[in-house]
């Protein structure tokens, strides 16, 4: 008679299968680490957008960095999500031994390799660069991007379980183009016209642009940025978890 296997071996089992479904997507790898990276060589050898004050390299590649976390958290986890959704995936793998929980903790781990292998490519480039950072921020940095891969891997959930595959596609997308722009996340919100800094200073994106250049640039964590996106993971995980559907 067959018997499942330990939950710990299923789920190990589950995160590697998403790891390599991401990391095989075109589109996905795209978001997640090709265009990271060139935007982290533009701004390193252009002189527009102003980053402000200090060293354009210190001030570009925690941005970057910030940016992907939120196109592996956020854009590929809500577009992966639901698609598994359209097609019956997420159903039938919540009925199998691996479970819903199993599932998720599995998405969980995924997301964390894949920022794992972001972050040694940016920093590599970075370094190439002549990027200075302070070592001694490095407990705020995993800090904050613990919590603000919480913040968006929920908002994700959220999109991803509310709205049709297609729907997800564009405007988890459209998000990312926004986010990147206007949200304070390559451009530091003090480079932003007064209104917009304040609106990116309450966005998930801008908390976690703030709290990675300042444990980078100063080696403290910032406690403001780190509230703000404590107070997304709740609020995200709070109508995520009521609104989500696990099929069409």
């Amino acid at each position: 008679m067959n018997t499942a296997a330990p939950a710990r071996a299923r789920v190990l089992a589950q995160a590697r299968f998403e790891t390599g479904t991401l990391l095989r997507n075109g589109e996905q790898l795209l978001v997640a680490v090709v265009l990271p990276a060139m935007a982290l060589v533009g701004l390193a050898l252009s002189h527009s957008p102003s980053l402000g004050p200090g060293r354009r390299i210190d001030l570009a590649v925690p941005g970057v960095l910030a940016l992907a976390v939120i196109s592996t958290a956020f854009t590929g986890q809500a577009i992966s999500t639901a698609f598994d959704r359209r097609y019956g995936v997420l159903r039938l793998l919540g009925v199998s031994p691996l479970g819903r929980h199993g599932l998720l903790m599995a998405k969980a781990l995924a997301v964390l390799t894949i920022e794992l292998l972001q972050a040694i490519a940016i920093s590599l480039i970075g370094l190439a660069l002549g990027w200075h950072p302070q070592w001694t921020g490095l407990l705020a940095v995993t800090l904050l991007t613990l919590v603000g891969t919480w913040a968006f891997v929920a908002l994700a959930l959220l999109l991803a379980g509310s709205l049709r595959a297609e729907g997800v596609l564009a405007l988890a997308n459209l998000i990312w183009i926004a986010l990147l722009g206007l949200g304070g996340v390559i451009v530091p919100r003090t480079q932003m016209p007064s209104g917009l800094s304040h609106v990116a200073a309450l966005l998930p994106s801008g908390a976690l642009g703030d709290g990675l250049r300042e444990a980078f640039i100063h080696g403290r964590l910032a406690g403001i940025p780190l509230l703000v996106l404590v107070v997304w993971c709740a609020v995200a995980t709070t109508v995520a978890s009521r609104t989500f559907r696990w099929s069409d």
